[in-house]
């Protein structure tokens, strides 16, 4: 709304100093500051009042015996992050983008939906919270209303159903009719994804922070069309307004991150990790980097991998031997490590630098082309 004000002003005007807001760099570093401000304002708030009504994480008797001391912690801190997010998109990018309204979109209809699994856990006390198939219902509905809007909308059709091919030059991976229904899988894995990482303080943000590093460096290139055209990408016109919806997150995550970090004040629950975790993959989607997803977001596929790996071995060892065995000592692998007697920093700073190798990695690929 301010991007609009100010670009009206100086249209009309020209005052000095105005033109300053049609650069993405200065109004990414806007929505950054303003982020950050919001989140160290509301968030001693939001944590208060979510104290006073004992909105409190359950704890699994089967977890870590570490996390008992956890008991009385809040969650639903999502809340912090979506509103320290929400408000600086709204005040300093051009919301008329496609880009910016579908990330928007996936970002608040899956808080939605995290906010009311988290409602029914720990206020409800339902202990299963959310159906299952009702929670895949909201994921699914947001894949098929990103997934048609690339495919449909005249802003994607030169590549509405293509995508980059990772470490490969001039060769682009084209889904045809089945590009729907991957996106409608990309959106549900990549929200359940970092649902899964959320299991640590300070690991599911503090790793996304670092992803969408990265990724706001993806999306500048991707529509830029001399970056673009040098490291030979797809060219995806006005994909670049994502700098300032990435700006804004990462200046949410580091205002939540103060309050999460061990020992964390409060959880962002599935309030913030699906939120989170389909504003990534939309994102990813949008700007043609969806098969990048398993290196840049390699901690959160690993995370995911190993409930996968972990459940199917039981399964298997329960059918052929009539008990069930496990690969790890418990899934996802950060409990494995807990379980190893690691200490919970030490893990998620571990975490964090994977991270850090998989961006460089990531960030490398598109020179390697």
């Amino acid at each position: 709304m301010l991007y609009y004000l100010f670009d009206y002003i100086n249209q009309k005007f020209n005052p000095p100093g105005f033109d300053l807001f049609r650069f993405l760099t200065f109004r990414s570093a806007l929505a950054a500051i303003t982020a950050l401000i919001l989140s160290f304002y509301i968030g001693p708030k939001i944590i208060a009042r979510l104290k006073k009504h004992h909105v409190d994480q359950p704890i699994r008797d089967d977890g870590p015996q570490s996390h008992k001391k956890k008991t009385g912690t809040p969650t639903m801190g999502g809340l912090i992050i979506l509103f320290s997010v929400i408000l600086p998109v709204l005040l300093w990018s051009d919301i008329k983008s496609i880009f910016i309204l579908l990330v928007l979109f996936a970002t608040v209809v899956l808080g939605l939906v995290g906010f009311l699994d988290d409602y029914l856990k720990v206020v409800k006390k339902l202990p299963q919270g959310l159906i299952a198939r009702y929670k895949l219902i909201g994921q699914i509905f947001v894949g098929l209303v990103v997934g048609c809007a690339v495919y449909f909308l005249p802003e994607f059709a030169q590549y509405n159903t293509q995508t980059t091919l990772p470490f490969f030059k001039n060769l682009n991976w084209d889904f045809s009719y089945l590009y729907i229904p991957w996106i409608v899988f990309i959106i549900t894995a990549t929200s359940n994804a970092v649902n899964l990482t959320d299991g640590l303080d300070g690991l599911a943000i503090g790793t996304m922070i670092i992803v969408m590093l990265a990724l706001a460096i993806i999306s500048y290139m991707t529509g830029n069309v001399i970056y673009a055209d040098y490291l030979n990408i797809i060219y995806m016109p006005g994909s670049g307004e994502l700098t300032v919806f990435i700006a804004a997150l990462i200046g949410a995550g580091l205002g939540f991150l103060w309050f999460n970090f061990y020992p964390a004040q409060i959880f962002m629950g599935d309030t913030g990790s699906l939120a989170l975790g389909g504003a990534f993959g939309v994102m990813m989607i949008v700007i043609k980097k969806d098969l990048l997803i398993p290196i840049l977001g390699g901690i959160y596929f690993a995370e995911t991998l190993s409930v996968i790996i972990q459940r199917l071995y039981f399964k298997y060892t329960k059918r052929k031997y009539g008990e069930g065995k496990r690969i790890f000592k418990m899934a996802p692998i950060h409990h494995h490590f807990e379980k190893l007697d690691w200490a919970e920093p030490k893990i998620v700073v571990r975490f964090y630098i994977i991270t850090i190798i998989l961006t460089i990695i990531s960030l490398a690929s598109f020179k390697i082309r």
